[in-house]
């Protein structure tokens, strides 16, 4: 077993036993010692899908009220009439079939790739690049848009992707430990009522099972629905 850092086991000895009012939640995480760099506070929910069946898979995106405090690398895979606005809107790169051969060259500078629908013929080429990094466009992330500008400034703003894992996690980002523990709480609480409205009508049984809250390098808190 790996041994925990000494202040990893100090925080450890302050976790609460039972679950807390997200609100209680996040202020506990806020109460473990900080690091010298500004952590990622992130959310997890077990849920009660079943991630063999496409029918059940949980996938999006979501602007948060407060933001994540983190800006990501966006292109844009557009028509030419649309490139000055994707550019003016936030992205690095973007275009069409020429910026697709810089990818098939292997340039990999980015983290979100946004597309207009009629771009997907073009794209589809870099299915086998971008695919098993997660970063091809897809219409249920929101990154297959005709609204490619307005796309590209959201994300690049640090807007929250998700998609269940294969134990039926959904993970997500929903701030920094600088934020104040209001805006964390209201994030919070944003994802969780979206992941809530999202439920898949084939999923039975108790949807939310677990949520937890923690930082990059402090324990979870257990939160209670």
């Amino acid at each position: 077993m790996t041994r925990k850092g000494k202040r990893y086991r100090a925080d450890l000895e302050q976790q609460p036993k039972q679950p807390l009012p997200i609100g209680d939640a996040v202020a506990q995480v806020k109460q473990y010692k900080p690091t010298k760099f500004d952590q990622s506070v992130e959310l997890c929910m077990h849920l009660g899908i079943d991630p063999k069946q496409a029918d059940q898979m949980i996938r999006g995106s979501l602007s948060l009220p407060h933001g994540i405090g983190a800006t990501k690398r966006v292109i844009a895979f557009c028509s030419p009439d649309k490139v000055d606005d994707a550019k003016a809107a936030g992205a690095t790169e973007a275009g069409g079939e020429e910026l697709v051969k810089k990818i098939e060259d292997g340039w990999m500078e980015f983290d979100v790739a946004i597309a207009e629908p009629a771009m997907m013929r073009v794209v589809s080429k870099l299915g086998r690049t971008l695919g098993p990094k997660g970063l091809m466009p897809s219409p249920k992330s929101g990154t297959v848009t005709p609204k490619v500008a307005e796309a590209v400034k959201e994300y690049a703003a640090g807007k929250v992707e998700f998609r269940n894992d294969s134990g039926g996690n959904v993970h997500a980002v929903i701030g920094k430990f600088s934020f104040t523990a209001d805006k964390l709480t209201d994030n919070a609480k944003a994802f969780i009522d979206h992941i809530h409205r999202i439920k898949p009508s084939a999923a039975k049984g108790h949807y939310v099972k677990k949520i937890s809250v923690s930082a990059t390098m402090t324990p979870s808190v257990l939160v209670a629905e």
